[in-house]
């Protein structure tokens, strides 16, 4: 386990949605997308965060960063309180906190060259003249493995793969401390995603990056993963180190979990789970 100090701690933390009905609209109930979710992350290192889609996964990833506001709990990053930030501070505190999107066709906007998508957070905080943010360009998609001519092409001219190599740039950009990674490989193909994995791990080690990596393949949340919380219905069922809950999962829904990873060998004799009955609703 990678050691260090904790650069992000989560604290009780809750997020709700009002549902509204009736002719007058009026809130009738609230679902509970996050419930009371405890956990840390230290200096340089990865945080798988696991589960069906529709447990909350994405949800904490946004509220982590304030796209969502916490109804309760406290985050904690490098410090500082986030709940307590105001826009301007929130702003500088970002440039340390950022986050890659599932979909980069839909965190990319289409009308913007990737030039333009990438001097966003330079302009925004005001860093360099244009002679430096066009070096930093430049560098930036070398580092991502794209070549130069890629700045003055928008976003549909890339394939999915590529596009996420855009959307990690744009992470990287202002040397943050902690990417928040919702599902960045979900969304592309097989042969891809093992690059851009690659890809996030050779930045990690050479910017010294730490991860939340948020996804429902188990099988890359282990290879990337320091530590792995799982979630259920909004809360984290459990919460130890990549190899203890690969080779010897306590909750039931763990198991289950472990149990639907692929076998390279498909003669194997490992035993599949299968969850009966519907989820339950938040």
């Amino acid at each position: 386990m990678t050691e260090g100090n904790k650069l992000l701690e989560v604290e009780g933390l809750c997020k709700w949605f009002p549902l509204y009905g009736g002719v007058l609209k009026r809130e009738v109930a609230r679902l509970h997308a996050v419930g009371g979710v405890n956990f840390y992350v230290k200096d340089g290192e990865t945080l798988g965060l696991v589960g069906e889609s529709g447990c909350g996964k994405s949800t904490v990833g946004r509220t982590l960063l304030r796209l969502y506001e916490a109804d309760a709990g406290k985050v904690i990053f490098d410090g500082k309180n986030m709940a307590d930030l105001d826009k301007t501070q929130l702003r500088e505190v970002r440039r340390n906190l950022q986050m890659i999107f599932q979909d980069p066709y839909e965190s990319l906007n289409s009308r913007m060259t990737i030039r333009q998508i990438l001097m966003e957070p330079y302009e925004i905080h005001k860093i360099g003249d244009s002679k430096y943010r066009e070096n930093e360009i430049q560098r930036l998609l070398a580092r991502v493995g794209l070549p130069p001519s890629a700045a003055d092409k928008y976003p549909h001219e890339f394939s999915g793969g590529q596009r996420q190599r855009v959307g990690i740039a744009r992470a990287i950009a202002l040397k943050p401390k902690l990417i928040i990674c919702d599902e960045p490989v979900s969304a592309l193909d097989v042969s891809i995603q093992s690059q851009v994995i690659n890809l996030l791990l050779e930045l990690q080690e050479e910017l010294g990056l730490s991860y939340v990596f948020i996804a429902h393949d188990l099988s890359v949340v282990r290879h990337v993963s320091d530590r792995v919380a799982v979630m259920y219905l909004g809360e984290i069922v459990e919460y130890t180190d990549a190899d203890t809950i690969y080779e010897k999962p306590m909750h039931p829904y763990t198991k289950a979990l472990i149990s639907a990873i692929p076998e390279v060998r498909p003669s194997s004799s490992k035993e599949r789970i299968v969850l009966e009955g519907e989820v339950p609703s938040p």
